[in-house]
């Protein structure tokens, strides 16, 4: 079988000849191009030229590749080629069928001629090639006349793609002011044609728009500037517009284009400059440090980190009264007060301020100079101020027993305006709410208005203020603190209550107790105290005193003769005491008082001490301490007597322990407090259930249960509860008294007190209910002790067989100012409250 393939025009068989070529699938034994298939005589006759007695079998198929170009756009189906088989006798008894890819739906074949025809449009860019298989079968039988063969159809490309950018459009950045040249992108394009055949693929690229700017590499694609000294401030955004175009940029090549967008970075090519060349600020005198003046600006085109500036104070008399500071985020400088202006002192200041870009770059410093200067007047303005002290804070220190009246300070201050207005000194009293001192109005002389006590307050701090007197509204402080020195205006005296013991068996010379004491005072050189016998007890046989200051016998001794003594402390450690004339010796008691340690111990002078004979002593001491004046207390110490066992330890300090019969045990003595306290607990027990337990309680006919108060110490039990009271009685009370015996009441006996008591007796007898009502409120809400309850009873009856008859007013033919109740002092005892509150009374109504 051999195949062939027709073309219907020259066209098509110069492009089957250049694949056949570049393929290299010219077959000459097995394929003959013509313009009509070969006959298959003649192939046999080519493939039968050797005698026939070494013929062998042949292969019956004989098949080649089919070439076919993309995109016909025809309306008859595409002619492919031809299959033939060498048993095909032109009589229809061959049957030709085709499978593989695309068969019968891309390709048919005609199952009588063979002729393969395409009948879809084919796109090399979506499938170069299919593969099919080809077989012969009898027509009759439907028997494979020969083996199924492969065969391929190879799609030849036409130049039907433009070239295409698949990153496009592009954004670039080039800074300003770049050489020529300078790349700046590289931009791509691709062909979705075959680059092996043709030119279809060859893409070409070119500049369309960014001339004279900008120029493009036609093979790599390289976008690079093309002009010099590019200025960003002056044109900032470029866009470009690139084309590719393949077939070598031949004409009728196809053509695509993209933009790239290109922005002009920016470099440090433009020095600032101060728009104004001389600013004009004021500022309060009054105002803060820190706070501002002013703001200065120096433009600068660049933008960035290339427009960053610093200010600074170059030159001026204001150098050191102001500062200046840059602020990051709008690049200004902040002029502010760096130190307290005074209008009085300095009216104006001028400053020379610089401003500079911190970044430069040096191939442009022949641009600049980088940096550009300004000139600042500043006045400074007067306002109304507070006045100043004079210093601005004092330290007093003054005695304790300073007297009242005693200045200690003068206190200045001075208005700082040029009006000097008078000033008016007052106290804070919130600094000084004790009120220990007082300012002199005028003269701001300090003086202490009350006692010192340096042991109460030892420290105060006070806060002093000078007013001007044209306007109250400024006021200006100042603190003055005063330490209160101490003076020894304290007697020593025992810190807590002394009580010692002495035992029977003690030996003289015995330590009863050691003893100290406080003092409020605190002098410079620290506490020193003595001690020794009072006077009154300088010759006590039974005891003495030893100081532990040292040589305190010396003085004992003195006092022991009963002499009066002049003490002189001519310094810390010398104690002068002499006698009075005509006696002129004197004693100078070398005290150490560094390892004094304040104390002094109580010693037996005798042995032998007996409870009978005096089982307290009360011992006086005498306590001074060095202070100038000296001052001095006594103070007691209760010294016990008790008898002690061998080694010291006490067993009794109870005289009456003595006095116990011999016979009389401690068991004895137990059993008898046993006793005596069982009897006691018996004695409570009675007392108790005697006064617990319930009797019971009868209403009598001759208490008036009217305005009573009736306290019951149990709860009630609500609306069930009838043995209480009965309520008929008080709706009904004939129904009541019917009915026979009251019923009595089970409960604990109450305790019934006469509301009256409580009601001021002085009612008129123009009083109304509601005058009544009123006066009991106001006694319930003064007397905390009276009925706490308000609670207001009403009955709905009123009494029957009651020898006064009515008392309701409702039925009375005269007004009030015209009854008289007199009667009701005639009527006994059960009206005697009555009598009392609407009896005749002279004098006015209340006024509650």
């Amino acid at each position: 079988m051999w195949t062939s393939g027709r073309m219907s025009n020259a066209k098509s068989w110069l492009g089957l000849g250049m694949s056949l070529y570049f393929w290299g699938l010219m077959d000459l034994t097995t394929t003959v191009l013509s313009g009509t298939p070969t006959p298959p005589g003649e192939i046999e006759v080519l493939l039968s030229d050797k005698p026939q007695s070494h013929l062998r079998t042949k292969r019956s198929w004989v098949w080649n590749q089919f070439f076919v170009l993309e995109e016909y756009t025809g309306t008859d189906p595409l002619y492919v080629g031809k299959l033939h088989s060498d048993m095909d006798r032109g009589d229809g008894s061959i049957k030709y069928i085709l499978s593989g890819e695309g068969a019968g739906i891309v390709f048919t074949i005609d199952d009588t001629t063979g002729d393969i025809h395409a009948i879809q449009r084919l796109d090399r860019e979506e499938r170069a090639q299919y593969t099919l298989r080809a077989q012969a079968l009898d027509r009759r039988t439907g028997r494979p006349m020969e083996p199924e063969s492969e065969f391929i159809i190879k799609i030849q490309d036409i130049n039907d793609n433009e070239p295409k950018f698949p990153d496009g459009p592009y954004v670039a950045t080039v800074p300003e002011m770049s050489p020529v040249g300078t790349s700046v992108i590289q931009v791509t394009a691709t062909d979705a044609d075959d680059p092996t055949y043709g030119n279809s693929a060859r893409v070409v690229y070119s500049i369309l728009q960014g001339q004279p700017y900008f120029s493009v590499d036609s093979k790599t694609g390289v976008i690079r500037t093309a002009l010099m000294n590019m200025d960003r401030e002056a044109k900032e955004y470029y866009e470009v517009i690139i084309q590719a175009k393949d077939m070598g940029g031949q004409l009728g090549g196809l053509a695509g284009t993209t933009t790239v967008n290109v922005t002009l970075l920016d470099v440090n090519d433009n020095p600032p400059r101060f728009p104004q060349k001389h600013y004009q600020m004021s500022v309060l005198e009054s105002a803060p440090v820190s706070s501002t003046v002013g703001r200065v600006f120096a433009k600068d085109l660049d933008e960035g980190i290339n427009a960053e500036m610093k200010y600074t104070i170059v030159d001026g008399d204001g150098a050191d009264a102001f500062d200046i500071n840059t602020d990051p985020n709008f690049q200004v400088g902040i002029i502010t007060v760096k130190k307290p202006l005074s209008f009085e002192s300095k009216k104006s200041y001028t400053l020379k301020v610089e401003g500079a870009n911190p970044h430069l770059e040096m191939r442009f410093l022949n641009l600049g100079p980088f940096q550009d200067t300004t000139t600042v007047h500043i006045s400074v303005e007067d306002v109304d101020e507070p006045p100043v002290f004079e210093p601005g804070f004092y330290f007093v220190e003054v005695p304790e027993d300073v007297a009242i009246g005693t200045t200690i300070q003068i206190i200045s201050a001075k208005d700082p305006d040029v009006t000097n207005n008078s000033i008016r000194y007052s106290i804070d009293r919130s600094s000084d709410p004790g009120r220990f001192f007082y300012v002199d109005i005028t003269t701001g002389a300090l003086m202490t208005a009350r006692p010192l006590d340096r042991e109460e307050f030892s420290w105060h701090n006070i806060t002093v203020l000078a007013m001007e007197m044209n306007n109250p509204s400024q006021v200006g402080s100042v603190s003055v603190t005063i330490k209160v020195l101490d003076v020894n205006d304290n007697a020593p005296e025992f810190p807590r209550f002394y009580e010692a013991f002495v035992c029977e068996n003690a030996k003289a010379g015995q330590l009863v107790q050691t003893v100290s004491a406080v003092d409020q005072d605190d002098p410079h050189g620290g506490q020193h105290f003595y001690y020794s016998l009072a006077p009154e007890a300088a010759n006590n046989p039974n005891f003495t005193v030893r100081d532990n200051q040292g040589n305190q016998w010396a003085t004992n001794v003195l006092y022991s003769l009963g002499w009066t003594l002049w003490v002189t402390i001519y310094h810390a450690n010398c104690v002068r005491v002499s006698s009075p004339p005509p006696l002129s010796s004197s004693v100078c008691q070398s005290r150490n008082l560094s390892s004094a340690d304040n104390t002094a111990r109580i010693l037996t002078r005798r042995s032998g001490f007996r409870q009978q004979e005096q089982s307290v002593f009360y011992l006086p001491i005498l306590i001074t301490d060095s202070g100038q004046p000296v001052l001095s207390s006594t103070g007691t110490l209760t010294i016990q007597v008790c008898s002690c066992d061998d080694s010291g330890h006490v067993l009794s300090c109870s005289p009456e322990a003595y006095m116990l019969p011999v016979s009389l045990s401690r068991g004895a003595l137990i059993a008898i407090l046993a006793c005596i306290f069982v009897l006691l607990v018996l004695v409570l027990l009675i007392l108790s259930m005697r006064r617990h337990r319930k009797q019971p309680y009868i209403i009598d006919d001759e208490e008036n249960i009217h305005e009573n108060i009736v306290r019951y110490d149990d709860e009630g039990g609500g609306e069930e509860d009838t043995e209480a009271f009965d309520i008929a009685a008080m709706w009904n009370p004939r129904e009541a008294q019917a009915g026979g015996a009251p019923k009595t009441r089970q409960d604990m006996l109450p305790e019934i007190e006469s509301l009256s008591r409580y009601v001021p007796q002085t009612c008129a007898v123009n009083s109304t209910v509601h005058s009544y009502v009123l006066a009991k409120l106001y006694e319930a809400d003064m007397d905390l002790w009276a009925p706490p309850f308000d609670s207001l009873q009403t009955y709905m009856f009123e009494g029957d067989g009651s020898v006064a008859g009515s008392l309701s007013s409702l039925q009375s033919a005269t007004s009030d100012s015209e009854q008289s109740f007199d009667f009701l002092t005639d009527w006994g005892p059960r009206f005697r409250k009555l009598a009392e509150l609407y009896g005749a009374s002279e004098g006015p109504a209340p006024l509650w």
